[in-house]
């Protein structure tokens, strides 16, 4: 299969020459170069967007292959569509697909399908094409388009597209094509764009989906956001960082009707020495029986306070256990007992085997001294963790999680894990927590 081009003439130059000379004007041969996970990249002409897309991917310190993915401004073909075979065209030569990977996710993904139906007049995937071309002529793509479906769906190809990486032990990096907020006036698509940039920025999928909705935020891109966000916080993403952010009224001089473009770049961040040292202690356990102590106790570690180790595998929770208060002489300790009775002896689920632990990801949550609240009205669930009690029957549960968004649902969750009946006189506690990811 070869897919010809459908915008050279229109988008960018046809002419391989004038294409190249336009590229080397809209990017930054000298800026340094980082290792990302992924990044999000507008599609539009390269007069309008050209200089966006050129910084942001400037920035990026490239690997053979990159997983495009884009949005379906067709409606043709299947509405998940990956590309296993063949190649793409573009005025800088042909750009051939990755066809390892490009199996390996199709084979994990239960939404994605074979097409190249939905590929053939899709602009999205193509206009990044060229600048990929021009920093590494022999790069190779996994080209995919996404339709209209629910963000769990979207989450979901994500997470498969994680897994295959993980699968192959392949570098690879994701692109999510994406303009934002089409044919508004400039200051109103400057704030809703803020909007969606500061959820991706958050790394939170959930909340630029909401934005989008209550907003109106006409980006056309979400579903591949959406997807390339999940998969990098599988993939160990820790931040994101936005590149650069102009519209085409920075072009054209209007600015009563203009379409946003942002360039962000999503990146693994420095490891808490905490997570590193539970991490370590899964591992050393799981494989060989023994627990590490570390060789240096920084700050962190040196305090006395309870601690929470959770481990997620692919996204899912797979094993979360803590104290409320200290029973170590510090952090550290605390840390490397509660990593060992997160990975093993959580009863809801069996013990980590050493097969799952390249799948594994970690936070540690260092929680401050319970006080006693009066009512509801001092509780926050975004804010604080909350123990209830009933006589000698405790239950705990952190802040910020992810569904846990009220009060009652809370305590009602603690209420069930302790084995308090829902009518119980109980004691409420709050707490906060600092959380090392």
């Amino acid at each position: 299969m070869i897919r010809h081009p459908i915008v050279a003439g229109q988008f960018y130059p046809e002419s391989a020459s004038q294409l190249k000379a336009m590229i080397e004007l809209l990017v930054d041969e000298k800026v340094e170069k980082q290792e990302v996970i992924g990044l999000v990249s507008p599609h539009a002409g390269y007069v309008y967007s050209g200089p966006v897309a050129g910084a942001t991917l400037s920035k990026v310190k490239f690997t053979d292959t990159f997983i495009v993915m884009g949005p379906t401004h067709t409606g043709m073909g299947k509405p998940f569509s990956i590309m296993t075979e063949g190649v793409w065209k573009t005025p800088l030569g042909e750009v051939e697909i990755d066809s390892e990977l490009g199996k390996q996710i199709l084979a994990k993904s239960s939404h994605l399908e074979e097409d190249h139906i939905a590929h053939l007049y899709e602009h999205s995937i193509e206009v990044q094409l060229p600048f990929l071309q021009y920093f590494k002529p022999d790069i190779r793509i996994v080209p995919i388009v996404l339709a209209y479906a629910s963000g769990a769906t979207y989450k979901e190809i994500g997470k498969d597209i994680a897994k295959a990486i993980k699968d192959l032990n392949r570098d690879a990096v994701i692109i999510a094509s994406s303009d934002m907020t089409h044919y508004e006036p400039q200051k109103l698509a400057e704030r809703k764009d803020t909007q969606a940039i500061e959820a991706i920025l958050d790394l939170n999928e959930d909340e630029l989906l909401k934005r989008v909705d209550e907003l109106s935020i006409s980006m056309c891109g979400c579903a591949p956001t959406v997807s390339l966000i999940s998969a990098a916080k599988e993939l160990g993403a820790t931040q994101a960082e936005l590149v650069r952010y102009q519209t085409s009224g920075d072009t054209t001089g209007d600015y009563t009707s203009v379409v946003g473009y942002a360039g962000i770049i999503i990146k693994k961040g420095e490891v808490s020495p905490l997570v590193r040292l539970a991490k370590e202690t899964v591992e050393t356990f799981v494989k060989e029986g023994k627990t590490p102590q570390p060789e240096e106790l920084t700050p962190e570690m040196r305090e006395r306070a309870g601690v929470f180790v959770s481990i997620h595998k692919f996204g899912e929770l797979r094993g979360c256990i803590g104290t409320f208060e200290p029973t170590k002489k510090n952090v550290a300790e605390e840390t490397i007992a509660n990593a060992v009775s997160s990975a093993t002896r959580d009863p809801r689920f069996p013990p980590i085997a050493p097969d799952e632990l390249r799948d594994l990801s970690y936070s540690v949550d260092v929680l401050t001294e319970p006080e006693p609240v009066e009512g509801k009205d001092q509780l926050d669930p975004k804010k604080y963790g909350v123990i209830v009690e009933c006589g000698f029957r405790k239950g705990l549960l952190l802040p910020d999680l992810e569904g846990v968004d009220t009060v009652d649902f809370q305590i009602d969750i603690c209420r069930q894990k302790a084995g308090i009946i829902p009518d119980g006189p109980i004691k409420l506690y709050r707490f906060e927590v600092k959380r090392y990811k």
